[in-house]
């Protein structure tokens, strides 16, 4: 660590590698936007950096309640990160609920900033706190900074229209601006943000303005620290333009570039539900792109019109989660049986059931691959990173293009709200995937269900003159896709359809192994467990332990060349957010590998430190 001073203070500026901070409060404190605003002004700094969103399922909590907090924790760095980190350096806590739920994370020696004008006797009762933590001694071996942040806003925004109520809703943005004087952020991303939300209420951009320069000055005048920090600019970061971009805009975008890849007009039917509603949003943004976006009354009318829409010609799309999902099988069903294009994005989260909407999960792997009726295969992908699901949506629309199957795409609630530096690709690299239909009978004659060298039956849009046949869910016959029960032709239509999907695996490279070709541990993830696995493997090889990792992308079928990889290590870990469901995958498709599970179902994402606890132990057997 360095020390300098900042232009114009006498304040030390003491320089970090990364740090991490939370910010904390009741679910209509802000802490969303305040959160979102501090990671937008690091990303334009430089800075990379990892986020993590946490909030409740209610739309409006008990205020000032425990199940009533909202957190978001951001992490930004001059090197190369992977994860949000496992312990916040600063907590600010909006008030008693926000400082108990979350004080259990600071790491020893962090700073704790606490608004001390939300702790009256009624606001520790509504967090069921006995005592005050601020005089109980419960504190010790903090920095706690102590600001009454209601007052300070109160008497910042003096003479403004607004309303006592109005005015504590800036209150976030004097804890923002405190937070920029710390850690020497510049105010004018934020300045153009609010001038940007509220240009139709211009009094409530000045308002907020007047806070956040207020808590930004404050940092001078009631010297709260012992001087501030700063976080240089990421040099290790590939050069190319980045922007900053969450996990379900990434997927929206995918979809757009998959779509103009192909060459349609992509449709998507949806529903809103968490955590998948910001994808059906993003999408509906792009119209200029000819996305056509259908908000359906239900799950099941929802994927019907995307599949309905692939029918006719279209790219069909559809975005829920996993209630939703179980709302679409019986569609996906009839997907497969009709062979035809159809993206089905499922953001997984907490289950069963409604189960924890707001919280994280991989509990859906079964699901994507087994669950539905009959034998109904679909290719399943999975996103690892935000930035991750722009190239596993573009595949998801390659793959379902290419061999007319509905694909499934997984993503999770930590990767649709968590955020990134994303390098945007160069569009020659983006490689087109053009959607081919038959326009005009062959000279042969037409059979709706023959099929090319990948398997796939032709795509013809309805209407076309002398292709008519007939189509849906019920059996149909090889080739002619006249309705059959003939029992040899229902089994070889199966077989025929398994076929297809299993050879996607012609078409998808064997995923690389990070670290040691041999050794004693592979750790084996999929989706968002990515980033913890990474740096716990990091770590530890720096400890010159034989320690490697793989990451898989498609989920089914499985790449070729995994059994060969896994020979070469003497256990394979498998790290992930359910009971054991890629592990027990795993372990039937390559039955002589030493395969260990270990699952977390918390509805919170792995930590570093957990994993490079669960690998020493296996290391030291």
């Amino acid at each position: 660590m360095s020390q300098t001073h900042a232009p114009g203070t006498q304040a030390p500026l003491h320089q970090f590698d990364n740090v991490v901070i939370r910010f904390a409060g009741d679910s209509g404190d802000g802490m969303q936007i305040t959160g979102n605003q501090f990671t937008h002004t690091s990303a334009v700094i430089g800075n990379d950096l990892a986020t993590f969103p946490d909030y409740p399922a209610e739309i409006r909590a008990p205020a000032g309640t425990r199940p009533g907090v909202s957190g978001f924790q951001v992490r930004f760095s001059s090197s190369d990160i992977h994860t949000p980190g496992d312990q916040p350096d600063v907590l600010v806590a909006m008030n008693p609920a926000a400082l108990v739920v979350n004080i259990k994370d600071l790491r020893p020696g962090g700073i704790l900033v606490v608004n001390t004008g939300q702790f009256t006797d009624g606001d520790l009762k509504k967090a069921n706190l006995a005592t005050n933590p601020l005089t109980d001694g419960s504190l010790k071996g903090f920095r706690v900074i102590e600001v009454d942040i209601n007052k300070r806003v109160t008497e910042a925004l003096k003479g403004t229209t607004l309303s006592s109520k109005e005015v504590q809703r800036c209150k976030n943005f004097y804890t923002l601006g405190l937070m920029y004087w710390l850690y020497n952020r510049p105010l004018d991303t934020t300045i153009k943000w609010l001038e940007d939300k509220f240009a139709k209420r211009p009094e409530l951009a000045e308002a907020n303005k007047l806070a956040m320069h207020a808590g930004y000055n404050a940092g001078d005048i009631h010297e709260f620290f012992q001087g501030r920090y700063e976080v240089a600019p990421c040099v290790s970061m590939p050069k190319g333009t980045y922007r900053n971009i969450m996990g379900n805009d990434a997927t929206a975008m995918g979809l757009v570039a998959g779509a103009q890849l192909a060459g349609l007009q992509p449709f998507l039917g949806s529903y809103p539900i968490t955590p998948a509603s910001g994808i059906l949003e993003a999408l509906a943004a792009y119209k200029n792109f000819g996305v056509i976006t259908f908000q359906a009354e239900d799950e099941i009318a929802a994927i019907c019109s995307a599949l309905g829409s692939a029918y006719a010609g279209c790219l069909g799309i559809t975005t829920t989660s996993g209630p939703g999902m179980a709302l679409k099988t019986e569609c996906m069903g009839l997907a497969v049986s009709v062979e035809l294009p159809l993206v089905i994005v499922n953001v997984q989260r907490g289950g069963p059931s409604t189960g924890l909407p707001t919280k994280t999960e991989q509990a859906d792997l079964f699901q994507a691959i087994f669950g539905r009726n009959g034998e109904a295969p679909i290719p399943v992908l999975a996103a690892s990173t935000p930035s991750d699901a722009f190239e596993c949506a573009v595949e998801a629309c390659r793959i379902a293009v290419q061999y007319m199957t509905p694909v499934i795409l997984l993503t999770d609630g930590y990767i649709a709200n968590g955020a990134e530096p994303w390098r945007l690709p160069e569009l020659r690299d983006l490689k087109p995937f053009p959607a081919q239909f038959l326009t005009q009978p062959p000279e042969a004659g037409f059979l709706p269900f023959s099929r090319n060298q990948l398997n796939a039956r032709p795509w013809v849009k309805p209407g076309t003159p002398g292709l008519e046949h007939r189509i849906g869910g019920i059996e149909k016959a090889h080739q002619t896709g006249h309705i059959s029960y003939d029992p040899e032709n229902h089994e070889f239509m199966c077989k025929m359809r398994l076929q297809k999907v299993m050879g996607i695996r012609d078409s998808i490279p064997t995923p690389p192994v990070q670290g040691d070709p041999n050794g004693d541990v592979l750790v084996l993830g999929w989706g968002s467990t990515r980033g913890a696995i990474t740096s716990a493997v990091e770590e530890l090889r720096k400890k010159g332990r034989k320690v490697s990792q793989l990451h898989l992308r498609h989920m089914w079928p499985l790449p070729k060349g995994l059994e060969t990889i896994f020979a070469r290590y003497r256990a394979v870990l498998v790290p992930e957010m359910n009971l054991g469901q890629l592990w027990r995958v795993m372990r039937s498709e390559y039955p002589q590998h030493n395969f260990i599970s270990y699952p977390k179902v918390q509805g919170q994402p792995f930590r570093t430190s957990e994993l490079v606890d669960k690998i020493e132990s296996l290391l030291q057997k």
